[in-house]
């Protein structure tokens, strides 16, 4: 018995030409000679990514060399470049010196709200920008990034100002509240959700009857993990680190790390390996951190990165 062939073959290849294009697309690339190949990098890549590393941890390195010598070494030419005996010592005085325990304390609270309040706050604003239709929305975000080219020097008069008015001068809410939102963060949200988040998932929300606040914290909230991540990790750095408007806002009696930092450098005769101690016990918090949540963080940064 024959089997006539002749029909299906027609069938296949009118479905072939039924095909939308971005299938055919689809179909072209897996197929293309080396799709789904693993690749692997060369011993050049290995060598520039050494090199890579050597240049990131060497300042960290020498900090800790400076640290574990005296400032007659450190000020030697050439300059040590193998840890000394004092590490120990240098700490022990930076720390008592600074009063690095309540600093750190501080700097703790502060760079943590700041952090926390910065990814809610861009998240949800982000969200707005990017899915919720309302009016002005356009002059909004225009206004939002426009703040960003404003130094922030121009505002530290009023600033202070304000925080004395409201009886916040020389505590930490002088320094958490105007920095609980930033506009970098709400745009890096706004740009990240645009992408990220389908309208399905949105109008699938509105049929079951979620508001909007249920659909942000169902639905937006898990999907924007990653990019929260990342955010959280720089904005607490560079709260950890900011200098500027804390040493305006607070005093010597209640610091963060980089202000209580500055007492090692006062007097005629700088210390240089105490300063070095007290800059690598400031750094210590950090790199605990990035080793704790490291691989979250670069997994949210990789997986922001083949969004789309």
């Amino acid at each position: 018995m024959t089997i006539d062939t002749a029909p299906v073959r027609a069938d296949a290849h009118d479905h072939a030409h039924k095909a939308p294009a971005s299938t055919d697309r689809r179909i072209r690339r897996a197929l293309r000679p080396g799709a789904g190949r693993t690749h692997h990098a060369g011993p050049l890549a290995y060598l520039l990514l050494g090199i890579a590393a050597l240049v990131s941890l060497f300042p960290l390195y020498w900090t800790v060399v400076a640290a574990s010598t005296d400032n007659t070494r450190v000020a030697q030419t050439p300059p040590p470049f193998l840890p000394g005996p004092n590490l120990l010592k240098n700490l022990g005085i930076a720390w008592q010196d600074a009063a690095l325990g309540k600093a750190m304390l501080n700097s703790l609270i502060v760079a943590g709200t700041i952090a926390l309040s910065t990814v809610f706050f861009a998240t949800l604003a982000g969200f707005a920008f990017a899915k919720l239709r309302f009016r002005g929305r356009n002059l909004l975000l225009l206004l939002v990034i426009g703040t960003m080219m404003v130094p922030p020097q121009l505002g530290v008069v009023p600033l202070f100002m304000m925080m004395a008015d409201l009886g916040w001068g020389q505590t930490l809410p002088s320094v958490i509240f105007p920095t609980l939102v930033s506009a970098v963060g709400v745009f890096f949200m706004r740009q990240y959700l645009k992408e990220a988040l389908p309208d399905e998932l949105i109008e699938a929300g509105r049929l079951d009857g979620a508001h909007s606040l249920r659909i942000f914290w169902s639905i937006v909230l898990p999907i924007a993990r990653p990019p929260m991540a990342v955010l959280f990790m720089i904005t607490f750095v560079h709260a950890w680190n900011d200098f500027f408007w804390p040493f305006i806002a607070l005093d010597m009696t209640n610091p963060t790390v980089p202000v209580a930092l500055t007492q090692l450098s006062a007097g005629y005769v700088r210390d240089q390996s105490v300063i070095m101690a007290g800059a690598l016990l400031g750094t210590l918090p950090l790199l605990a951190m990035f080793v704790v949540f490291g691989r979250q963080i670069v997994g949210g940064i990789m997986q922001g990165a083949v969004k789309g």
